[in-house]
């Protein structure tokens, strides 16, 4: 197909097949001369564009590229730029129309050429979600694809057919895969009947405390001193030594704690500890496997299992109800612990040597430090005096993943056929054919040859259907079973689409049904079940894939913010509650269907103690309640919106200092959908300088004197300066670290000017139309797993056509790019 389209395309060329400008041939050419000539002439052009040397016919797709991009300039008003001698409105409305009538002529003749979905693999995460579903298996502590190559992105995207490459390497780690996955499905023994473990004392815990906590409290006490991001652990988790071998099965287990806050509130300074002294205590529990590695240290698999409160007073019991794979202990953890505590057990001593007995205020070493201050200081902890675990609980027989494969018969050599068809039709997400489960068959029935049991051979079946292309791959446009006598997607890889779009993983049971009989093919009926997937909480993984490449958020953390600088991003653990808020905002602008133009205006935010502390409004969520997050409401337009998000400000600066040509390319590339050109070669960059007296901006501002970077940074720069308020993790300034000013007004290409981020928001507001046009295009994207197209135009503007009399609502907009011919179409 892919070869078909290009000969069709090369034909075009060759013939020079076109069409000409509307009605008045030279009204165009006329008007760029008088207007635009200056720019994008003989002598210069700006932007690498020359309008004098348009083409008079559209006889390439690039040539609608460059139409298109310049109705858009003129219908936003930044072309010519302020400052330029301007056309009337009749002469532009001309002009526009004229192009406009040219680009629709040459889609239509295009159309056939392109605009359509390249094949696509599933990425990490679709592949985890869908074996953890075809399985029934709990994928918390069960991770198949670490040694998967990282997924290739292009515009933060991760599921983009065109870039997702199957290498061999990759080949190799599926087969691997899938051996992992049906060996933990099917080849685990029957769980045993529940039982309890009690831990009442010996309790060590890492080297660097064993002698203190020997000398202090005989080990009578599991003691956890910090929370999770210092850079040094020291009580930062609180294993089970005595239990390092795990538990003996999956399942669910009860686990039951005997806790204390011990010094909450203290004499010392709280600037040592970074935590909030009004907020109480939370015990966390997390996994561990002594496999992978020592438990007092973080490892790559540690999910939060659960979290409580520790009341003050006396000890507590805490009770857990947990998921554990078998092999894993659990942990306790420090949530909102203190940071770096091993900096503090001299530093106290020192600070505070009245407060301690005369005879060990000369204690020197930290060794010692730490004896002294354990045994005499008021230092702030979590005591743990006994644990009880009790299971595994609940457990199914036969096991749930088993069932799911085997059906609820015993399997027996006689059934094999039935097994590996059911099987393979769940796990290609359409009615498997006869050939595909003939050579599954005799797959089996080799290994039964080869001397393997039954059972076992039925497993090697089971890993090949997870080694199949129908499994690895989505909807293939060259299969005939994935389309429809219309050439349009069969019902089976709709509902593929449907569900990867809205959960990034394979169809359920109500969707397949509708798939089965061929309903999901009625635009109501496909309606009907995309609303049914976007109330379910599973559409939280459409949620956080969406937002993780629209705005760029799978890439938080990836430049930490400065310790020294900013302590709080780590001791209140910000970056996870950034991203928390971004995503509960996001799901609540969709339950709400609220307009689109709320992502940008929105007065309100979700946001947990430590974030509202960012946003300096920490009672707006009470100490008592400070792990939760809370919907409040800004009384000034500064920090609502997605502009405002701790989020979207630490992701779009670079951990030191804030950048305006970072934050102004983000904001044209997410918001405003108009990325700008790369830097040319002989430019050299901009790195932030706030050592010296000069501001970003007149730094900037020599820069754009250079002419080959005005035209970028003409729109770049005002927009990144009305966000410099904002420091590197979205705390409000006024002044920068060397006390200059802060200066966040601008003026817009087309002359629209502001003063801080609250104008900016406003003028973009005005743009609502080409925020949404950007946001359905993430959209599609995202829906279909590939670049949107230059010919995808015209199924865009009936998108947002079909949603521009209630504003663009959220969930209207995904209704209506599931209804699209693009989503529908191969």
């Amino acid at each position: 197909m892919i070869v078909r389209r290009l000969r069709i395309l090369v034909s075009l060329l060759a013939t020079g097949a076109g069409f000409a400008l509307a009605a008045e041939p030279h009204a165009a050419r006329e008007f760029f001369a008088a207007y635009c000539g200056k720019c994008h002439g003989p002598e210069k052009q700006k932007g690498e564009r020359r309008f004098d040397q348009l083409p008079a016919a559209v006889t390439r797709i690039d040539h609608l590229v460059e139409f298109q991009d310049i109705i858009d300039q003129l219908n936003l008003g930044e072309m010519p730029p302020a400052g330029e001698r301007q056309p009337g409105p009749d002469e532009v409305r001309a002009v526009v129309a004229q192009l406009t009538q040219q680009v629709a002529a040459g889609r239509a003749r295009f159309a056939s050429t392109g605009g359509r979905t390249v094949l696509r693999r599933l990425n990490r995460r679709e592949y985890l979600n869908t074996v953890g579903d075809l399985f029934g298996l709990n994928m918390l502590m069960f991770d198949p694809t670490t040694r998967f190559p990282r997924d290739q992105m292009v515009q933060h995207m991760d599921n983009l057919g065109d870039v997702l490459k199957t290498s061999g390497h990759l080949l190799d780690q599926y087969i691997e895969a899938a051996d992992a996955v049906v060996e933990k499905a099917l080849g685990q023994p029957p769980p045993p009947a529940p039982r309890t473990w009690r831990f009442t004392e010996n309790f060590q815990q890492q080297p660097e405390l064993r002698h203190s906590h020997a000398r202090v409290h005989n080990f009578r006490y599991l003691c956890l001193y910090e929370g999770l991001h210092s850079e040094m652990h020291e009580g930062a988790y609180g294993p089970l030594l005595a239990f390092s071998e795990g538990v003996p099965a999956d399942g669910w287990y009860e686990i039951r704690v005997l806790a204390e806050a011990k010094n909450r509130r203290n004499p010392y300074d709280p600037r040592l500890f970074g935590y909030d002294p009004e907020a109480p205590f939370r015990l966390g529990v997390v996994p561990g496997n002594a496999r992978v590695g020592p438990l007092h240290h973080e490892q790559p698999i540690e999910p939060r299992l659960g979290e409580a409160t520790v009341p003050d007073g006396p000890p507590g019991w805490l009770t857990f109800r947990v998921w554990l794979d078998r092999g894993f202990t659990p942990r306790f953890t420090f949530p909102n612990g203190p940071l770096a505590v091993r900096q503090n057990w001299n530093r106290i001593l020192r600070q505070y040597s009245t407060t301690f007995p005369a005879e060990v205020r000369q204690t020197t070493g930290i060794v010692e430090a730490r004896v002294v201050v354990q045994r005499h200081g008021q230092i702030p902890h979590i005591r743990i005096h006994e644990v009880e675990i009790r299971g595994p609980l609940d457990a199914p027989t036969p096991a749930a993943a088993q069932r799911d494969v085997l059906g609820e018969e015993p399997f027996s050599p006689g059934r094999t056929r039935e097994v590996l068809a059911a099987f393979a039709t769940r796990a290609y997400r359409r009615p498997a054919r006869a050939d595909e489960v003939d050579r599954l068959e005799a797959v089996v029935n080799r290994r039964r040859t080869e001397g393997r049991a039954s059972q076992e051979a039925l497993r090697d079946g089971l890993k090949a259907v997870l080694c199949s292309p129908a499994f690895l791959y989505l909807a293939d446009p060259s299969r005939e079973e994935d389309l429809d006598p219309d050439r349009r997607l069969s019902a089976h890889a709709l509902a593929t689409r449907l569900s990867y779009f809205l959960w990034s993983t394979m169809p359920d049971a109500d969707l397949i049904r509708a798939a089965d009989s061929g309903q999901l093919l009625q635009p109501a009926v496909l309606l009907a079940q995309a609303r049914r997937l976007l109330a379910s909480p599973r559409s939280d993984a459409f949620v956080n894939g969406l937002i993780d490449s629209w705005l760029n958020l799978r890439a938080l953390g990836d430049m930490p913010p400065d310790r020294a600088a900013f302590p709080a991003y780590y001791a209140q653990d910000l970056q996870a509650a950034m991203k928390r808020e971004t995503q509960l905002f996001t799901r609540d602008l969709l339950d709400r269907n609220e307009p689109v133009a709320r992502f940008l205006d929105a007065d309100h935010t979700f946001a947990n103690r430590p974030l509202a502390r960012l946003y300096g409004v920490p009672d707006a969520v009470p100490a008592e309640a400070a792990h939760e997050f809370r919907r409040i409401t800004f009384a000034s337009p500064q920090r609502g919106g997605l502009l405002g998000h701790g989020s979207v400000l630490t992701v779009s600066a670079n951990g030191v200092e804030t950048s305006p040509v970072i934050r102004g390319v983000w904001l044209l590339e997410n918001i405003l959908g108009s990325p700008p050109a790369p830097p040319p070669d002989n430019v050299p960059p901009i790195d932030p300088d706030v050592r010296g007296a000069k501001s970003m901006r007149e730094i900037l501002g020599k820069h754009r004197d250079n002419p080959s970077c005005y035209e970028c940074h003409r729109k770049i720069d005002p927009l990144g300066f009305a966000l410099e308020n904002f420091d590197p993790i979205g705390g409000w300034r006024r002044n920068y670290p060397n006390n200059l000013p802060v200066d966040a007004s601008g003026e817009l290409p087309n002359g629209q000017r502001f003063s801080d981020i609250s104008g900016l928001k406003r003028l973009l507001v005005e743009r609502k139309e080409q925020f949404a046009r950007s946001l359905t295009e993430r959209l599609l994207a995202h829906a279909c797993g590939r670049r949107v197209e230059p010919l995808d135009r015209a199924a865009i503007d009936e998108i947002l056509a079909a949603t521009r009399a209630h504003g663009h609502r959220f969930r209207d907009l995904i209704e209506e790019v599931v209804l699209s011919p693009l989503f529908r179409n191969p």
